[in-house]
């Protein structure tokens, strides 16, 4: 018979790893801090559409949003991740932090017009993509140097649950506080988030460079996607999850499709549902900490995710599609994991802000591309077609990209060359002595001889 202990036992395995949040004084701050500004985010987040399809009727108008953000977002990410390797990163965090409270008080001051104008809401859609884009190298390359190797899993997982936490609340309470006190109050409570997360980012402590790298610049960038390049596995990550994004992600839609449905009650629900399916695999990933074969969680979950957008797509009722969009998350959450775990573990550190560059790129470029692509479709087509066609493109396209790079599927934390390399930095607590290994020379896993197809 088995016992109540054993039975306790279990169900703490399954519970997250909260490891990283006792051991980093840093990292509790940016956790903490990311709750606050996540939330304040996300208010904004379902605002802004909402309230250029009010100004418009138009899902196109809507959907453009997503291509007036691409360009500040592939520009300053690059350049984002060049910065993060050569200046203090607090300060990098610090300044964008600031600068996006700012965009977001343009955003109070626009709505408490008597007729809101419509060009502000571009302007400053494409602002806060340039800001993030600065940040996001920063923040991320960050993890890395604030949380021991062996953690970074469950730092990832911890990560993700603080994101749910306000792309849940966030857009629910965002629905129900534009429909009963408008536009104003909801960018009132993001501008508040954005003070508070501001004073937070101040008790971070420095982090300079790992070396006395050089300015910013182009060729700083190449040498990052050099390496990148070289790289089997990493190219993995990325281009699965770029795919991913651009063909099954409906969410810039999700206003007509609560008008099809004849639902619009639904659609706080909407844009929170996949958060949910996110977060109940959050609070269930202790089992992640223990998993070597992170390229499984990639593909996997991004299959997952497809799979569950086409079926959403399908389905004529509200309740079966708020389930599908549940399942979503949770293979989002799944290859996530994945893609941070694997990059945490095998990037240089004096490469670190550069590769964070390009993943700003790899899980942003997309959903921005999505936007437009599902926008546009839904156009032509109609909503929920345009919903379960990109689901489908996106199950196909993660089958060809792992066929074309069968590394990522075998990647192994144990044995992974750069991932051995990474961990014995860490442990002997050095920075690395020789530089990144060009693309094309003998370095094993990482020899370059299997590459990304010329679509990917």
């Amino acid at each position: 018979m088995t016992s109540a202990p054993s039975r306790a036992g279990r169900f703490s395995a399954l519970l997250p790893d909260l490891t990283p949040l006792r051991a980093s004084a840093d990292f509790r701050l940016l956790w903490i801090q990311g709750v606050v500004t996540y939330f304040g985010s996300f208010m904004a987040l379902i605002a802004l559409p909402l309230q250029i399809k009010e100004l418009t009727g138009s899902p196109l108008a809507v959907g453009v949003m997503g291509a007036v953000e691409l360009v500040p977002l592939v520009v300053f990410g690059l350049y984002g991740g060049a910065l993060a390797d050569a200046v203090d990163r607090r300060k990098v965090i610090l300044g964008t932090e600031a600068g996006l409270g700012l965009l977001a008080l343009v955003l109070l001051l626009n709505a408490a017009l008597p007729h809101p104008l419509l060009w502000p809401l571009y302007l400053v859609a494409g602002g806060v993509s340039a800001l993030a884009g600065l940040q996001r190298p920063a923040l991320d390359s960050l993890m890395a140097r604030i949380v021991p190797h062996d953690q970074l899993t469950a730092a990832a997982a911890l990560n993700s649950l603080r994101w749910q936490f306000g792309a849940i609340t966030g857009p629910a309470v965002a629905g129900l506080v534009v429909a009963y006190a408008g536009h104003a109050t909801a960018y009132t409570v993001t501008v508040v988030t954005f003070a508070v997360s501001v004073l937070l980012c101040l008790r971070l402590s420095p982090a300079p460079p790992a070396r006395d790298n050089a300015k910013p610049s182009l060729r700083g960038i190449a040498e990052g996607a050099r390496y990148a390049w070289s790289r089997p596995v990493l190219l993995g990550t990325y281009a699965v999850d770029l795919a991913a994004m651009f063909f099954a992600f409906p969410n810039t839609i999700f206003p007509f499709l609560a008008d099809e449905l004849d639902a619009d009650w639904s659609l706080g629900l909407m844009y929170a549902a996949g958060s949910v399916g996110s977060l109940v695999l959050g609070l269930t990933s202790g089992w992640t900490s223990r998993v070597r074969r992170h390229g499984l969680f990639v593909v996997g979950g991004a299959a997952v995710w497809g799979l569950a957008i086409a079926a959403a797509g399908w389905f004529s009722s509200v309740w079966p599609v708020l389930i599908c969009l549940a399942v979503a998350g949770a293979g989002d959450m799944l290859s996530g994991l994945g893609r941070s775990t694997i990059w945490n573990q095998t990037i240089p550190e004096e490469l670190r802000g550069r590769l964070a560059g390009i993943e700003v790129l790899s899980y942003s470029v997309g959903p921005q591309l999505g936007q437009v692509r599902a926008g546009a479709m839904a156009g032509w087509t109609g909503t929920r077609p345009a919903i379960w066609s990109g689901g489908l493109a996106c199950v196909a396209s993660v089958a060809l990209l792992t066929a074309a790079l069968p590394k990522l599927l075998t990647y192994d934390s144990e044995t992974d060359e750069d991932a051995v390399r990474r961990r014995a930095q860490r442990e002997a607590g050095s920075a690395p002595a020789a530089a990144p290994v060009p693309p094309g020379a003998e370095t094993g896993a990482g020899s370059g001889a299997e590459t990304a197809p010329s679509g990917g």
